[in-house]
């Protein structure tokens, strides 16, 4: 069976619109695909172990990761190698949670926390320079994302496989219409 891993961003979860989209579909089309999402809203560092630990488990495992997520998808390749599509990736999560440090609340759970100059040096940590297969990376982005500038995704990206649409916003409001593509990217 093939799997496809779901990392949702910052302050969202599982239980995201496009995390139940992606279930909805492949359990429609697709349901040899085991689909995972884990819940990522603990440290950086526990998050990269924790991610780790399931491409180590499923090592062919396709990446999808979303904003944070994608920072963190882009990681994962660049150590082991799994394809990824990253979905307006945070380009410099580090840079963008410095500027969000203290008091949060996670989207979907209402759960509070403090977020700390700690969290901001772990991703720091896992920041990758050169890509090594960007190739395996597809990156798509809106135009009109209110949170990330998309161009900062393009200059990180260059040598990737990318969709750029005009528009739209840091949800990606079109993502239900790229799945088809996302998965056979992802499985090929």
């Amino acid at each position: 069976m093939s799997t496809l891993i779901y990392i949702h961003g910052f302050n969202s979860s599982p239980q995201s619109h496009k995390a139940g989209l992606l279930r909805e579909w492949l359990a429609q089309h697709r349901p040899d695909i085991q689909f995972i999402a884990p819940d990522l809203n603990i440290f950086p560092e526990q998050v990269a172990a924790l991610l780790a630990n399931l491409v180590q488990q499923y090592p062919d495992a396709g990446l999808l990761g979303s904003s944070l997520g994608g920072f963190y998808a882009t990681w994962l390749n660049q150590h082991y190698g799994n394809k990824a599509v990253l979905i307006n990736p945070a380009v410099k999560a580090y840079d963008l949670l410095a500027e969000l440090l203290g008091e949060q609340k996670n989207y979907h759970t209402g759960t509070g926390y403090i977020l700390t100059v700690d969290h901001v040096q772990q991703l720091l940590a896992l920041e990758v320079d050169a890509l090594r297969t960007p190739e395996r990376l597809w990156v798509l982005l809106q135009t009109q994302d209110e949170t990330l500038d998309y161009r900062l995704a393009l200059a990180k990206y260059p040598h990737s496989p990318r969709l750029v649409e005009e528009g739209g916003h840091h949800a990606f409001d079109t993502f239900e219409q790229h799945i088809p593509a996302i998965v056979y990217f992802l499985m090929q």
